[in-house]
């Protein structure tokens, strides 16, 4: 089901004015997943990675509101020349493949949907105000292909992503399936 009710976005780069906002709904959309007691998903690992990711060049983050509600976000960073995403892949990839710019890809760091607003094209939406100013060619993203009984995966497919392989980037992560879309507007 696509809601089509109406949708406000926030944009921002200042991590600062969202950071509470972005801790609390990944508290509770992975809690709904009964994975708030695994260290990985643990709020202050994710505050750690999303300090990381907001330290980054050209980090943006996206907040979808329906009634003033916050809904769901969205943050991405493009990867720059030293990155060190593709080094945890574990099926190696080109260089020309993986040889990044700081313009050429974008990387999906998170994107969460709060329980009300699974399911009715909320994320989607999020995802596409996420990507529609960016100037990338190509955004990437990792999923746990577990989640949900691999449902999740196949939202990424549906939405033109293709899996590229396989990667852990940290200790106490699980395996991902890395993904690209390729071009980022369709």
């Amino acid at each position: 089901m696509t809601n089509t009710s109406p949708l406000t976005f926030h944009h921002t780069h200042d991590v600062e004015t969202v950071r509470q906002l972005l801790l609390e709904i990944h508290a509770e959309v992975r809690g709904d997943f009964g994975l708030m007691d695994r260290p990985f998903y643990a709020i202050e690992r994710f505050n750690e990675r999303l300090t990381t990711y907001a330290s980054r060049p050209g980090w943006e983050a996206v907040i979808g509101y329906q009634a003033d509600q916050p809904v769901g976000y969205a943050f991405a960073t493009p990867l720059g020349p030293t990155t060190a995403w593709w080094t945890a892949m574990q099926e190696p990839l080109p260089d020309d493949y993986v040889g990044e710019t700081g313009t050429r890809t974008l990387a999906l760091n998170e994107i969460l949907a709060r329980k009300s607003w699974r399911g009715t094209g909320t994320a989607c939406r999020i995802h596409e105000e996420l990507l529609a100013g960016r100037a990338e060619r190509r955004v990437t993203l990792l999923v746990n292909p577990a989640t949900a009984d691999g449902r999740l995966k196949a939202v990424y497919q549906a939405w033109g992503y293709e899996q590229i392989g396989h990667q852990q980037p940290f200790p106490d992560s699980p395996v991902f399936a890395a993904m690209m879309r390729d071009p980022l507007h369709r």
